[in-house]
């Protein structure tokens, strides 16, 4: 069974810029950099450098600066709303306190957004990837009847592709 996530990897423009913002901006711990001139999985020459950066339960975000490769770019053909990291704070308090210091380091940050089941705020790293940094507000009862209404809800959007009112009370003002 899969226990919990290890890393998730992206690619960045410059090791070091990315070091600075997620240890200054975020607070994460640098906990390791490898490098190597080929890829261990299929051999073929690439240099890179892999940094990674570890959160309170273990699990890093880590990052690969390319130099030889064509230049980093996100995907042309996604909404840049979509393809975000989020990250969960343990309370209000905290995430209020992420904020200020993300505003000290000079970043803009959207937000608070309620999700009715966790609030979040969102901004950009340096390299242009949208973070999202959360804390939870759910209840019991919003989570069984989100979890209740998964599958049928799924199932008709496989179908339809069409917007499903079922869920609109977790963005009422959306759906009004």
């Amino acid at each position: 069974m899969i226990r919990k996530l290890h890393h998730v990897a992206y690619r960045c423009r410059d090791a070091g810029r990315t070091a600075d913002f997620y240890t200054k901006a975020l607070g994460l711990k640098f906990t390791m950099a490898m490098s190597e001139a080929r890829v261990p999985t299929t051999g073929e020459p690439c240099p890179y450098m892999h940094i990674f950066f570890q959160m309170a339960d273990g699990s890093h975000i880590a990052f690969f600066d390319l130099p030889e490769q064509s230049p980093m770019e996100l995907d042309p053909n996604t909404p840049p709303w979509v393809q975000h990291i989020a990250l969960e704070m343990d309370n209000a308090e905290e995430l209020d306190q992420a904020v200020v210091r993300l505003k000290e380091y000079g970043v803009d940050v959207i937000g608070p957004i309620d999700h009715h089941i966790f609030q979040s705020v969102y901004f950009h790293d340096p390299d242009g990837h949208r973070l999202e940094l959360t804390y939870r507000t759910e209840t019991p009862k919003a989570m069984k009847e989100l979890g209740d209404l998964a599958i049928p809800m799924l199932q008709e959007w496989s179908e339809s592709k069409q917007v499903s009112d079922k869920a609109a009370w977790v963005h009422k003002s959306l759906h009004t």
